[in-house]
């Protein structure tokens, strides 16, 4: 797990975690920062086998134990200097979100505000993108407040969307910005004085 004196990061995932992997290699050796759990509302998200590949503890928790403050207490036993929503699709209570303020951050597939809100997740979101018409579409990293897809950018990423797109292409584009940039922004969160870091 390596020292006390690290900062320690937290990520919340659904699914199949391939961003908490990125992130999870990105910092596996890092000097001052390191993934101190992972969290997920899904028992059967291969994100947990990501985490455990690495030795890296994890949590299941159900929406009663969102709720009720238990799992804002599991977290806080990491000393999360950032928890990351990495794939995660529940809205976090807004107790949760006051217990860790400026400290949640999120990846989010599309420029908000376009394409966010509620349900806007996965292939709904680049469906959406398509049916728009849009020319270019991309990630949005941001700060977690209690409304989806609502806080405070910190990064933004564009790709082009091209005449010939499926969701699956598509997909594959903005998932590989989203590979490319999250550990970088997580990083410079963690390692600059600076609130927001340089796009």
């Amino acid at each position: 797990m390596g020292t006390s004196s690290k900062k320690n990061i937290v990520i919340f995932a659904s699914g199949s975690g391939s961003n908490a992997q990125r992130l999870l290699e990105h910092f596996e050796h890092h000097p001052t920062i390191q993934v101190a759990a992972l969290f997920s509302n899904n028992a059967n998200a291969f994100a947990l086998q990501r985490a455990e590949n690495f030795n890296v503890p994890t949590v299941v928790f159900d929406r009663a134990s969102l709720k009720d403050g238990t799992v804002a207490q599991q977290v806080q036993a990491y000393h999360p200097d950032l928890i990351v929503l990495a794939g995660f699709l529940w809205l976090l209570p807004a107790e949760f979100v006051k217990a860790f303020h400026n400290r949640i951050i999120n990846i989010h597939p599309a420029l908000l505000p376009k394409f966010g809100g509620k349900g806007m997740h996965g292939e709904h979101v680049h469906q959406a993108v398509l049916d728009a018409a849009e020319g270019e579409t991309g990630i949005t990293i941001h700060y977690v407040n209690e409304h989806y897809d609502e806080g405070a950018p910190i990064f933004q990423e564009t790709c082009p969307v091209r005449a010939d797109d499926t969701c699956e292409t598509l997909a594959a584009r903005v998932l590989s910005l989203e590979h490319q940039h999250l550990p970088r922004v997580v990083e410079e969160l963690l390692t600059q004085d600076k609130q927001t870091p340089r796009a």
